[in-house]
């Protein structure tokens, strides 16, 4: 047997305490989602302060996700027998520590070392928090709850990366750091308040993850999740550098335009969570020719502010419904083993996150930001022809 059943139940819930703890989750994963991409619009003042190019910064976006990797499975499997709501609260006092060790190195090697703690934090929190809703709510409200909970991700972008770049205009860029770390301590302390004992219900062996990547759809999820977080990650890890040198515009309305991107975001992750079970091809196509439209158009009409803010506006609905999609699919093609399912799905967004923040920082160096977003651009478009091969094949999906 390759999975293992518990018999300690999971306490009942009231429907408030339910939600308080629905609403602890996504406190954290927001922490982390803005902690992780944080350096993206500071990419360019931390390079500076450690002079070094914007390629070799990039690799604060490279060295979690690949880190997180790597974690989601080894985490998972190592801890799976231990109470869940234990280890979410000790990843999130690595988070803690990580940023206080980012916010006072010294070299950029510190740095760096920090950012693999980021990394084991993003692989097992993840891994455990995105199937979690269906043990904190009624189950008439797991969507509406998951919903809420991926909500984090836009969140991080249209609050923690706009707000921390412009603290970090005002007060540099490890002041911005040294915030953010308090706020993962306030919502360490919300988890220990509110999050319900957790025992294991299924122990995830690796023989379990081993016969998940057997499955169609499994594999299927695979490949689209990889397609169009490299297309994402590769090109958006540098659109500070892009909006400084092609659009030309200062850090004030670098901040206005992050802004409205992560804002744009929120209505995606929404839009996307309400589509996803009913068309869950078509919304993950459509993601992809949004985020394929805008980064192929930036180089030519993002070299005027209005052109820039309206395609990264566009690219923000497209890519906030790429998360909680991309998790609907993984969930749908294994719902008999639902954390396994959440190691694959974290595993492979965060390994592609890190490729893609490496292929596109090796491009920056060696070339420039616009060629950055064409290739961002032309990789989701293999997103939309995959997705069409999926169903031409007549596989078992989701859906169905």
């Amino acid at each position: 047997m390759s999975t293992v059943h518990t018999t300690a139940p999971t306490p009942r819930r009231t429907t408030l305490t339910g939600w308080l703890a629905v609403a602890s989750v996504m406190l954290a994963i927001f922490s982390i989602v803005t902690t992780e991409i944080l350096p993206i619009g500071l990419l360019t003042s931390i390079g500076a302060d450690f002079t070094i190019s914007d390629g070799m910064a990039g690799l604060m976006m490279t060295t979690p996700g690949l880190i997180a990797a790597v974690a989601a499975p080894l985490v998972t499997v190592a801890t799976a027998r231990i109470d869940r709501r234990l280890m979410l609260c000790l990843f999130m006092f690595l988070l803690v520590l990580a940023n206080a060790l980012v916010a006072a190195a010294p070299e950029y090697w510190v740095v760096l070392v920090s950012r693999v703690l980021v990394g084991v934090t993003v692989g097992g929190f993840w891994s455990i928090a995105a199937g979690l809703a269906e043990r904190l709510v009624p189950a008439d409200s797991v969507a509406k709850a998951n919903a809420v909970i991926f909500s984090s991700v836009p969140l991080g972008s249209v609050l923690g990366v706009p707000s921390g770049t412009l603290l970090g205009g005002i007060a540099g860029w490890r002041t911005a750091f040294l915030v953010v770390g308090v706020l993962t301590a306030v919502v360490s302390a919300m988890l220990v308040a509110f999050l319900p004992a957790l025992p294991a219900r299924q122990v995830t062996r690796p023989a379990l993850l081993g016969a998940l990547l057997r499955r169609g759809d499994i594999r299927f999820a695979l490949l689209a999740t990889f397609l169009i977080v490299l297309a994402h990650f590769g090109a958006y890890t540098y659109v500070t550098p892009f909006l400084e040198q092609v659009t030309l515009v200062g850090p004030g309305v670098v901040t206005i335009v992050l802004l409205s991107y992560g804002a744009a975001g929120i209505l995606g992750n929404f839009l996307g969570g309400a589509w996803i079970m009913r068309r869950p091809r078509a919304t993950l196509a459509a993601a992809a020719a949004l985020i394929a439209g805008a980064t192929l158009l930036l180089p030519v009409s993002g070299r005027w502010g209005f052109g820039a803010l309206a395609l990264l506006v566009v690219w923000g609905v497209g890519y906030g419904a790429v998360p909680v999609s991309s998790q609907a699919w993984f969930a749908k093609a294994a719902p008999d083993a639902p954390e396994a399912a959440a190691v694959l799905f974290t595993a492979s967004f965060q390994a592609t996150i890190s490729l893609g923040a490496l292929a596109g920082g090796v491009v920056v160096d060696h070339g420039s930001p616009s060629t950055v977003m064409t290739l961002g651009g032309l990789t989701a478009t293999l997103v939309i022809a995959v997705v069409w091969a999926h169903r031409a094949q007549g596989r078992t999906s989701p859906d169905r």
